[in-house]
C-alpha cells in the first residue's frame, strides 16, 4: 500500500442505518486519531432504506460519544464493492454469509483475479468481544445502541492495532 493511496474499508449490516454507520464514523475517528490513511464507508446488505439518515436513536446516543452520524445515508452492498474496498467487515455472521454470498457472484462477475477485498467480521480481532456479533439493536432500547458503540469502539481500536501492523511490515518490504 503506498502512503498515498487510501487503504479503504467498508462496513456492513443489515440496512445501513443503525450497526454500519456506526461502525463507520467510530473506525474513520480511530483511524484518524491514529493518522493511518484509511478511508471509511458503510453499507447494508438489504435495501430496505436507501439513502436514509442513520437511525435517530443511533444518532443520539453516538452524540453523546462525539459521534455525528447524521451526513450518512444508507446504502446497498454491491458486487463492485468487491473491487473498490481493501476489507469489508460484517456486522455479524449473517452479514457475514450475506457478503460473501455476493462475493461469489462478483468473482464469478469479474474474475478472482479483479477482487480486491477481504471479507471479516468487525470483531475478528477485538479482544474484549473477539468474534462476537454486534447485536442488532432497532427492536430493542437504550442499552442495545449503547453496546453496539462500546463494540465498535473496541472493535476499531482492535482493527487500527491490526492496520498499523499491516502498514508496517508492507513499508518495510
Amino acid at each position: 500500500m503506498s502512503s498515498k493511496t487510501p487503504y479503504k474499508v467498508l462496513c456492513v449490516c443489515l440496512g445501513n442505518i443503525c450497526r454500519s454507520p456506526t461502525a463507520e464514523v467510530v473506525l474513520r475517528h480511530f483511524c484518524d486519531a491514529a493518522q493511518l490513511n484509511v478511508q471509511v464507508d458503510s453499507a447494508g446488505t438489504s435495501n430496505y432504506h436507501p439513502n436514509k439518515a442513520p437511525d435517530l436513536r443511533s444518532q443520539k446516543h453516538a452524540l453523546k460519544r462525539g459521534y455525528d452520524l447524521s451526513a450518512l445515508r444508507a446504502r446497498q452492498l454491491t458486487q463492485q464493492d468487491f473491487l473498490d474496498f481493501d476489507l469489508i467487515l460484517a456486522m455479524d455472521l449473517e452479514n457475514l454469509r450475506d457478503i460473501q454470498a455476493l462475493l461469489q457472484h462478483a468473482i464469478i462477475r469479474f474474475g478472482q483475479h479483479q477482487i480486491r477485498a477481504q471479507v471479516a467480521l468487525m470483531s475478528e480481532h477485538d479482544p474484549k468481544y473477539l468474534k462476537q456479533a454486534l447485536p442488532d439493536p432497532y427492536y430493542g432500547g437504550d442499552d442495545g445502541f449503547e453496546r453496539v458503540l462500546d463494540q465498535c469502539e473496541s472493535g476499531s481500536q482492535a482493527w487500527v492495532n491490526v492496520f498499523q501492523n499491516q502498514f508496517q511490515t508492507s513499508a518495510q518490504h
